[in-house]
Order: C-alpha cells, then sequence, then structure tokens
C-alpha cells in the first residue's frame, strides 16, 4: 500500500498492512534540546519528518478562510526579551522572542458591533480576490490523483477558535449574553466565508483532477476543564456550520473532516459527530485522562482518531512507552486510529526516548514491514550524547551541576 491508500484504508475500516507513522510536531526548544543529545545539526522542524522515516499526511492544498485582507502586523515594542506586536487579527500580543509561550493577549480590535462591522465583517467576504493564490491552480495539478501516492487535505478554517482569537477568551465569553445577536452573526458569518471558499477550491480542484482525501479545521475551543463555551450554545451555533461544510465536501467526495482542538474536548465530541465532524485531533490525553481506547467503547466506528499517546509517557522511559504502545496495538488493528503524540512533543522528551519510541511504534504499529521509512543515524559527536537528559541546562531554566 502507498500513503494515501493506507490512510484511506485505516480511515474507512477497510483492511491496511500496517498503521501509519507519524507525529504532530516539536517544539522549538525540543529540537534546540535535542541537539545537544544526538539529533544532527541540520534537522530541524522543517525537515524531522524525513529524519524519523515518517509516512506523509500532512500535505495540503488550501485558500485563505481567515481574514482577508489581514490586519497589518506591527512591531509595537521590544525590550530584547519579549516583542508587543498587533498581529494579523487585529490582536496586541506579548510574546517571548526566543522560547516559546502562548502569547499573552494585552488588546483586541475586535469588541462590538461596532468594530465587527467597521473592521471584520467586510473582510470575511468569501468571494475575494486574493484568498485563492495566483498559483493555485499550478499547486492543484501537482496533486491531481493519478499522480499522488500520499493523502492530501484542504483547510476549512474555524467557526469559534479564531473568533476566541479576535476577541479574546473573556470578550467572547461576555458576547454571547451581551448581544447573542452579534455573537450568532459572527458565528454564520464565519460559516459563509468557509462554505463560499472552499466551494471554490472544490470546484477548482476538480476541474485539475483533484480529490481531497480529507479536511482540516482548527479550533482550540477546550482546555483541561472542558469546553471554553458552553455545549448548548455550541450545539447552537457551532454545529449547524459544520453541517454545512461537511454536506459540500460531501459532494465533491470528501467524507473525512479532522478538527484539532487541545483540551477535554469529550463534552464536544456527540456535536462533532452530528456536524459531520469525525476525525479528533490531537486528542490530548492530559490530566484528564481522555483514553481513546474508552472513546471507542463509547462512539465505535464513527469516531475516527489522530493522536492521542500521552506526552507524559514519552518522557518516563522505554518501559512506560513499551506498555503504552503494546496496550494501543489492539485498538489501531481495528482501524479508523492514528496514534502519535497528543500535541507536540515537548522538550521534557528525551531524544533517547523518542527514538525509542519510533522504532518500537514502527515494530508493533508498523510491523516491522519493509515498506517502513528508515529512521535517521544520531550524531554521536553531540556534546552531550550518550550523557543524562536535562533539557533545562541546555534551555537555561536551570543552573549547571558543577
Amino acid at each position: 500500500m502507498n500513503d494515501r491508500q493506507r490512510f484511506d484504508a485505516i480511515m474507512h475500516y477497510r483492511p491496511f498492512d500496517r498503521c501509519v507513522i507519524q507525529d504532530f510536531s516539536y517544539w522549538e526548544e525540543t529540537v534546540l534540546a535535542w541537539h545537544h543529545y544526538g539529533l544532527p545539526k541540520d534537522v530541524g522542524l522543517a525537515n524531522s519528518q524525513d529524519f524519523f522515516g515518517f509516512d506523509r499526511m500532512w500535505d495540503g492544498v488550501e485558500a485563505n478562510v481567515l481574514l482577508c485582507p489581514g490586519f497589518e502586523t506591527k512591531l509595537l515594542q521590544d525590550d530584547g526579551q519579549f516583542q508587543i506586536i498587533q498581529d494579523a487579527d487585529g490582536t496586541v500580543i506579548r510574546k517571548a522572542k526566543i522560547l516559546s509561550s502562548i502569547p499573552q493577549h494585552l488588546d483586541h480590535t475586535l469588541k462590538d458591533r461596532r468594530s465587527w462591522e467597521r473592521h471584520f465583517k467586510w473582510r470575511l467576504d468569501p468571494d475575494h480576490p486574493d484568498r485563492l493564490p495566483q498559483d493555485f491552480d499550478k499547486k492543484l495539478a501537482a496533486m491531481a490523483d493519478e499522480k499522488r501516492d500520499f493523502p492530501l487535505r484542504t483547510g476549512c478554517g474555524s467557526t469559534f477558535g479564531r473568533l476566541r482569537n479576535w476577541m479574546g477568551l473573556e470578550g467572547v465569553s461576555y458576547i454571547q449574553y451581551d448581544d447573542p445577536k452579534l455573537f450568532a452573526e459572527m458565528i454564520r458569518t464565519m460559516g459563509t466565508c468557509i462554505v463560499g471558499t472552499v466551494k471554490r477550491v472544490l470546484q477548482r480542484a476538480k476541474a485539475a483532477g483533484v480529490t481531497f482525501d480529507y479536511a482540516s479545521m482548527w479550533e482550540d475551543m477546550s482546555f483541561a476543564q472542558g469546553p471554553l463555551l458552553g455545549v448548548p450554545a455550541f450545539h447552537a451555533h457551532c454545529v449547524p456550520q459544520y453541517k454545512r461544510i461537511s454536506s459540500l465536501l460531501k459532494e465533491y467526495g470528501t467524507d473525512l473532516i479532522m478538527l484539532d482542538s487541545d483540551g477535554d474536548v469529550r463534552p464536544l465530541l456527540p456535536g462533532w459527530l452530528d456536524g459531520g465532524v469525525n476525525i479528533a485531533f490531537p486528542l490530548e490525553v492530559g490530566t484528564w485522562g481522555c483514553d481513546p481506547v474508552q472513546l471507542r467503547q463509547r462512539f465505535g466506528r464513527q469516531l475516527r482518531m489522530a493522536g492521542g499517546f500521552s506526552k507524559r509517557i514519552l518522557a518516563r522511559g522505554p518501559d512506560a512507552i513499551a506498555a503504552e504502545i503494546d496496550r494501543l496495538a489492539p485498538l489501531v488493528e481495528q482501524g479508523g486510529f492514528i496514534p502519535f503524540c497528543d500535541h507536540r512533543v515537548p522538550p521534557d522528551v528525551s531524544f533517547e526516548n523518542y527514538l525509542f519510541y519510533v522504532e518500537r511504534a514502527k515494530q508493533a504499529w508498523g510491523k516491522g514491514l519493509p515498506n517502513l521509512r528508515p529512521t535517521g543515524r544520531p550524531d554521536v559527536s553531540a556534546p552531550c550524547y550518550g550523557k543524562p537528559y536535562d533539557h533545562r541546562v541546555i534551555l537555561g531554566q536551570a543552573p549547571a551541576a558543577h
């Protein structure tokens, strides 16, 4: 099987030769630390897939379903350690210059109906000529079904996650009660922008002989304690937009939608499925214990999953890693599940542990088949190769031992 056939078979519960071997990505600090412990210096976020020998899964051709045009990005302040920036969402954020962190929101352009009408609503016109890049048809031609042996996705935006970015969590929470008609209008307008833009994409793709294997959305609509908006509001406002999007995709032969949300998404899953969203990603296990095995028991084959391997287990060591790989193996065999780290791999996971995980996964989930891509060789000349792992010293978060 090639990568496209394998992905399609797994996600449609048909026979497959082995599991897709994949991962989401890594923190920048993780790669920085790993370079000291054996990850070759020429391996970064852009080419890590090749080094670890992963299958292709993330390729996409998509249009701009966000603000078009975006706001001008402006650097407002730089103190050497932090920058204050107005970003393309019109949000003023404070972010670290070097180490990764969630930016701190300081101010938002979108506050009320006046700012919505003045600055945002017109930026969600699906017919804006800049939504499709000038080389869009060229990109599609290179991805024609007859030429492609890997799965291809297209992007379908966000109904709540981006609105939360535009208003801030406090703002988007209050507006549901202060101006419920505006809240409903904003989400409906975003849905209309997505449907109108994606329809243009699908029409052009069909003419080019391209069928998308899946679509992707980004919401980040949960945290450790559950959803960031009430479940009734989610069903009333977001689910109808998901239905519009999924119905359009099915008309053009795409019946899989992967939705990206952190946190405990379990209360939202019935609504996702009702709306045609059927792949949960990255399925964070977290302290709340979201277990893919239990989700399969609850939702059956209707729910597909990608992710679901706890980053905390990756940090514990080979015995814990091997035990979890073996525990998930029967679920892998059922189909509808592509396991990998439940978010970007953090720097407290050692390079040695991660290499063990990759090789063990290839043997257990990949069945050791000859069509697996080889894992790269570590750089034994790295300054800390073979030494006990301590990412905090490398990243300057703790003093070195004397």
